[in-house]
């Protein structure tokens, strides 16, 4: 496959994103961020137009904010035919509704098995599948990667001319994401993050901050990053044996602010189902206790 027609930015050392200000990235990509930054979405929620000519797709049009969904269409370079969403977290598909009235536009992304925390509002008029392609225009296409994890529907898109994925929470840029239980399953995100090292990658483009330029080494450093967790976490559970949630975050979350213990104690229990899963860590009642390697 060849991507010599992409010409994406955002190197090391580039200006952080500013929101509403629209960048081009290539021939067919926009971006316009949102200004909606804060401690879960960074300098704000990254939207992304897609095409070329008469023929554009608009990803993650974000929160229904007014402010922005009139940036969105002042900025689009042309007609939007279709609005996608990576997942249906409350900072990334509200806009889908409001910009589909406006434009016609059809919506594409997938419907959680879990309503809570999710936008309601967003009903699909295709529900997409792994391996499906959508053609934008004619050299436009865009291929659909599930990769449950952070969310059980979501979605990341393939621009396979450019060899550009688009990986809404999935992949974020600087940060880390919470996977938040029962939606969120560590063991999930960590086999859809190993499986997008079988793709052909020139860049990331997540749903906050800059883009990502060593694609492959950043998924490398991510699954190290989460199974060197897992350790902390078996060694926490090894010598607490039992342990509750509150004692092995204690363990293994010293440098977090007691602001985020909430967070972190999620994030702790989608590692401690992990273990459980793979027969490492198993649960009486409240209390948590490690498996023995046989």
């Amino acid at each position: 496959m060849s991507h010599q027609d992409g010409r994406h930015s955002d190197a090391p050392g580039s200006p952080p994103v500013k929101p509403g200000l629209p960048v081009r990235l290539s021939e067919r990509v926009w971006r316009l961020t949102c200004a909606n930054g804060g401690l879960m979405t960074g300098p704000g929620t990254n939207s992304y137009f897609v095409g070329e000519g008469d023929h554009w797709a608009l990803i993650d049009p974000g929160p229904a904010q007014s402010k922005h969904l009139f940036a969105l269409q002042r900025a689009a370079p042309g007609p939007i035919g279709h609005i996608f969403v990576t997942h249906t977290h409350p900072d990334h598909s509200p806009g889908a509704v409001p910009l589909q009235r406006l434009t016609g536009a059809e919506l594409l992304g997938r419907l959680s098995t879990h309503a809570n925390g999710q936008d309601r509002t967003f009903k699909p008029n295709r529900e997409l599948q792994d391996g499906d392609r959508v053609r934008i225009g004619p050299s436009t296409v865009l291929r659909v990667i599930h990769t449950p994890g952070h969310a059980s529907n979501h979605l990341c898109y393939l621009l396979e001319s450019e060899g550009l994925l688009f990986t809404g929470d999935h992949i974020i840029h600087g940060s880390t994401v919470v996977i938040d239980p029962p939606d969120g399953d560590m063991r999930a995100y960590i086999a859809s993050l190993k499986r997008l090292l079988t793709e052909e990658l020139t860049a990331l483009a997540p749903g906050h901050g800059t883009l990502i330029t060593e694609p492959h080494e950043a998924l490398c450093a991510l699954i190290a990053h989460r199974l060197n967790r897992e350790s902390r976490v078996y060694e926490a559970l090894s010598a607490e044996d039992p342990g509750s949630l509150g004692q092995l975050r204690e363990h293994v979350y010293q440098e977090v602010s007691p602001a985020l213990h909430g967070l972190a104690e999620r994030s702790l229990l989608a590692h401690l189902l992990k273990l459980e899963a793979d027969g490492r860590a198993r649960r009486v009642g409240e209390l948590w206790l490690a498996v023995p390697s046989s």
